[in-house]
């Protein structure tokens, strides 16, 4: 089951079934991935394009965005 997480127009999916927990996130953009915090996505800590960069940089696909149609 994925969670989402909203900044404005960006939808951020998360899949726990998928993460393989390398870090990418959390190392990249430590100020919005808190994996020991909770929630642990806080996206109100940088701009959506920052955060919309660093999740296209998710290795296992875990982290994703949300198409609109």
């Amino acid at each position: 089951m994925a969670k989402e997480y909203q900044k404005e127009d960006l939808t951020i999916l998360w899949d726990s079934a998928k993460c393989t927990h390398s870090a990418v996130c959390a190392k990249g953009l430590p100020n919005v991935f808190k994996p020991r915090e909770r929630p642990w996505i806080q996206v109100e800590n940088d701009t959506k394009e920052t955060i919309r960069q660093q999740v296209l940089k998710c290795p296992s696909g875990a982290l994703s965005i949300k198409q609109v149609l």
